[in-house]
């Protein structure tokens, strides 16, 4: 089963971090129940490029992994404009209802196409977090998703839902998990895209510990965030039309 590929620049003032926030609300419930009835343990997405085996060397002092913002221009991934993370905290109309706070960040393109965005889902008075991950749309769903932070242990898990912005995968968030993520550089996100093929994408996890365990943000300031990266990314769409149509021949 698949989902056809979503083409076209972003909506002027859409983001895809608001377009999560705004759809986990109605996808809490429906995500947790899927993920709680899907089987553990799903067929992970073939690994982007395996690297060349190296021949055994004397022990010498090993050097450390680039960060996520290094790897994030490597020849696997197009380099890719990041919302900083932001964490919100929501609440339903409803007497009693339950808040619910999100610490989650995206990536576009240099063009504004949503390209990945990860949130924790944290539910007030509730041990069982949620990661969710997103993808574009096209993606091949039945593979499902696998995510690996730093160099640690990879974890698989299937697509839950799919909605304008991409599909989603959710994963049980343990303690353990959140510490990773506070610790860590980059949350590796792949998948099995149906025309492309594998695809990884490595989320930056710098400031993460600092949103997370920090106060939510303030409506305001998040609405002049979204304006600052919207003129942003319509500045860097002009400068890539006008540099292409610089290099088409003048018509007679």
């Amino acid at each position: 089963m698949n989902v056809g590929i979503a083409s076209g620049p972003a909506r002027p003032g859409a983001c895809t971090l608001a377009l999560v926030l705004t759809t986990t609300a109605l996808t809490l419930a429906l995500g947790a129940a899927a993920f709680a009835q899907l089987p553990p343990g799903s067929p992970a997405p073939p690994l982007p490029k395996a690297q060349p085996k190296q021949q055994p060397k004397a022990p010498a002092q090993q050097k450390p992994a680039p960060a996520p913002e290094q790897q994030a221009g490597a020849a696997d991934q197009p380099p890719l404009i990041w919302s900083p993370w932001t964490k919100f905290c929501i609440k339903g109309n409803e007497e009693n209802a339950q808040q619910v706070c999100l610490t989650g960040r995206d990536g576009r393109n240099e063009a504004g196409f949503p390209m990945i965005a990860a949130v924790l889902i944290e539910p007030d008075n509730d041990p069982k977090k949620i990661l969710r991950v997103t993808l574009p749309l096209g993606m091949a769903l039945l593979p499902g998703t696998r995510v690996i932070i730093d160099q640690g242990q990879p974890m698989n898990a299937p697509y839950v839902a799919c909605f304008a912005n991409g599909c989603m995968a959710d994963y049980e968030a343990s303690s353990e998990l959140v510490g990773k993520m506070k610790k860590g550089q980059g949350l590796a996100v792949q998948g099995l895209n149906t025309q492309a093929g594998p695809l990884q994408l490595i989320v930056p996890l710098a400031e993460f510990a600092k949103a997370n365990e920090g106060p939510p943000i303030d409506p305001k300031v998040f609405e002049e965030r979204q304006k600052k990266l919207q003129e942003e990314l319509q500045k860097k769409a002009d400068e890539a039309r006008k540099k292409i149509e610089s290099q088409q021949p003048l018509s007679r």
